[in-house]
Formats: structure tokens, C-alpha cells, sequence
């Protein structure tokens, strides 16, 4: 099972932690995003940026009336790991002739210059882990940009661009500022296949380097704003993160009809506020309106990397609510691990006859009965 359907998809209930002023760019309605180039094979021979976080964003941007450029280390055409083309807002920018122009051939961060953008925005994907850090030309674009007054915004693994950013006083870019990104927990759960090949965790780099980190429970939106740096946790950050960076430029962000991943995220962090009910009523009106199976995957991968009693309850209210609604074993298996750690026999044990009702034969199912009878 995985959170992160392919491309990881996003958000809802955001989380600011400081105003934001407006910046003074000389170029107000033009932001330059940023991609990895490392990509091939859709992120099976190597991983690149993430869709998602790239075509929502130039959504915002373009609605808001900003010009979008995009860059990479390398230049020319760039590969996203896979992704939903059917999602709406990938689906609008596939559509958008202009941009898949843009992304054919995109312009090297050799050749952009920092005066012609107000913001300058960083894709991730784990891609970014490998090629931003490593790009002296985008290094030195992201220090003129921030001297020259523009507003640096990066999302999930796109804050390793910041990494070893040095101002022209010598002081780190991200030293004392408050910050997020891709966490050491969601690297654990969802990083296993290229965690061990990146030059280092981005939580510890930025820590290392004086950053202020702040972040969200598992895979939960999270935006942190300190004066013109705008960081987002992860994929599901991606609208507060752009939005951010709009209100940054001095503008109201546009009024839009949010995601379905949103809506969904936004569930998420109603029913761990307590308002279990509330969101089991908002899922029998209309669970069309939101991605039942995030809500249960988020609460399956929570229940892992959870540690105290009350992080497992949170997640396993999760999985309940999407459990109706989802068929899948696993999931009712996760539900029994939950009650297992909480020490509810008698419910784990029905969950798993449930399973074995349907599925006899399945080992999965058979081990976690012994553990609960043992």
C-alpha cells in the first residue's frame, strides 16, 4: 500500500507561523520555479520532481496573474516520477500547450538571472536530493534572489536547495529561520529506496546549518512562513506553499475551489481535533467530494510510524472512517495492529477473523492472529 500514490498528492489544513510581508523584487508578477532534472524512467531508474507539486503551484501562480518560468540544473526537458494525469490539476496543466512547451525545454539555472523574478519557487521530489544541492549556479541565483528582496519558496525535498546557500555576508541562508520539509519520519516510512544514496537527511542538514525546524505529524500540511522564506513539509503542503508566496508578493490569493486531496487532508486534521462524527457524517453525505483511500492510508502509515497511545488512537480513528469505504485487507489488518498496541484484544482479533473470512490462506493475516492469541 502507498500514501503517495505515485506523484504525492495534497493538502488542506495549513498551518502559518508568522506574517508575511510583502517583498520588493524588480520583476513583482514573474516567478521562476525550479525543478530537479535527475529524473528517468518516471522515477523508477532514478527519481526526478514530483507533478503534483509542480502543476498545482503553477496553478496558483498563473491565477493569481503571475508569469511562471521554469528552470533546472542542466536545462532542456525534465522527467517527473509517475503521477495521476487523470487528477484536475494535473490534467489542466497537461492541457496547457504553453506550459508543456515550458517543461520541454526548460532554461538552465546557469542562464536565469535573479532581477528578473519577485519569487523564486523549488519543486521536490526526491530527485532534489541529488542534483539541486550540488548546483553552484542555483545556489548562487537563490542568494541574489533573497538579497535582491525576492521571496524563496520550497515544498517537500525542494528546501535541499537551501541547504548550502550562503549570503554574501558569509551567514547561511537558513540559519535562524524558522523552517519545514520532508521529515526524517516521512523519509523512514516512505524513503527507503534512495534515503541511503542522498548526501545527507534534509531534517539534519537544516538543523545542522541553524534552521529553525518546525513540523507536522506524518504526511499532515504544513506551511512556515519567516519573512520571505515559505517552506512546505510536504506534497500536500503544496497550495499553502504557493499561496504563501502570492500573499508575499502583496496579493490576496485568488478564491478557488480547493482539491479534492485538500478537502481531504482538511478531514483528516478535523477528525484529530476530535470531530470523529463530524467527518463520518461529511463522508456519508458525499465521499465523492473527497480520496477516502488517502484518509485510510494516512491513518495506516500514522499507525506505523506512531509512538505514544494517543498518535495511535488519532490514526486508527483514520482507518476507521475510511474502512466502510475501502476493501482492501491490509487496511483492516492495520486497524488490528492498532488495537493489538492498544491492548484491544477482542477487537483486533475480529478484524483479522474478518479478513480470514474472505481470505483464508493469507499469511499476513494468519501471523497477526497468532500474535494475538500468543
Amino acid at each position: 500500500m502507498s500514501l503517495i500514490p505515485n506523484a504525492l498528492r495534497l493538502l488542506g489544513a495549513l498551518l502559518f507561523t508568522a506574517a508575511v510581508p510583502a517583498a520588493h523584487a524588480a520583476a513583482p508578477d514573474k516567478v521562476l520555479i525550479v525543478v530537479s532534472g535527475e529524473g528517468r524512467g518516471q522515477g523508477k531508474t532514478r527519481p526526478g520532481y514530483e507533478f503534483d507539486e509542480l502543476s498545482q503551484a503553477w496553478l496558483i501562480f498563473k491565477a493569481n496573474g503571475l508569469e511562471v518560468d521554469v528552470a533546472s540544473p542542466q536545462g532542456g526537458a525534465v522527467e517527473p516520477d509517475t503521477y495521476n494525469a487523470q487528477e484536475p490539476f494535473n490534467a489542466a496543466l497537461l492541457a496547457d500547450a504553453d506550459a508543456m512547451r515550458t517543461l520541454a525545454s526548460t532554461r538552465s539555472t546557469r542562464e536565469v538571472k535573479s532581477a528578473d523574478y519577485a519569487a523564486i519557487y523549488v519543486v521536490g521530489g526526491k530527485g532534489a536530493m541529488f542534483d539541486l544541492p550540488r548546483d553552484t549556479a542555483l545556489a548562487s541565483l537563490l542568494a541574489d534572489a533573497h538579497t535582491r528582496g525576492a521571496v524563496i519558496g520550497a515544498v517537500c525535498h525542494g528546501p535541499a536547495a537551501l541547504v548550502d546557500v550562503t549570503l554574501a555576508d558569509g551567514r547561511s541562508l537558513v540559519a535562524g529561520k524558522a523552517m519545514t520539509g520532508f521529515t526524517l519520519e516521512e523519509e523512514t516510512v516512505f524513503g527507503k529506496r534512495w534515503a541511503k544514496e542522498f548526501p545527507w537527511q534534509l531534517e539534519d542538514a537544516l538543523r545542522a546549518r541553524g534552521a529553525q525546524w518546525q513540523e507536522a505529524p506524518l504526511m499532515m500540511p504544513k506551511v512556515v512562513v519567516d519573512g520571505r522564506l515559505v517552506t512546505g513539509q510536504n506534497p500536500y503542503s503544496t497550495p499553502g506553499v504557493a499561496e504563501a508566496i502570492v500573499r508575499a508578493l502583496g496579493r490576496e490569493p485568488a478564491t478557488r475551489t480547493p482539491w479534492r486531496d485538500e478537502l481531504t487532508m482538511a478531514l483528516a486534521a478535523q477528525a484529530r481535533a476530535g470531530d470523529v462524527r463530524g467527518v463520518a457524517e461529511a463522508l456519508a453525505r458525499d465521499k465523492d467530494r473527497y480520496h477516502v483511500d488517502l484518509l485510510g492510508l494516512l491513518g495506516y502509515y500514522q499507525a506505523q510510524a506512531a509512538e505514544r497511545d494517543e498518535d495511535v488512537r488519532h490514526a486508527l480513528a483514520l482507518m476507521q472512517l475510511a474502512m466502510p469505504y475501502m476493501a482492501q485487507p491490509q487496511l483492516k489488518l492495520g486497524a488490528a495492529e492498532a488495537h493489538l498496541r492498544l491492548r484491544e484484544h477482542a477487537q483486533a482479533r475480529a478484524l483479522v477473523q474478518q479478513v480470514l473470512a474472505g481470505k483464508p490462506d493469507m499469511a499476513e493475516a494468519k501471523a497477526l492472529l497468532q500474535r494475538i492469541d500468543g
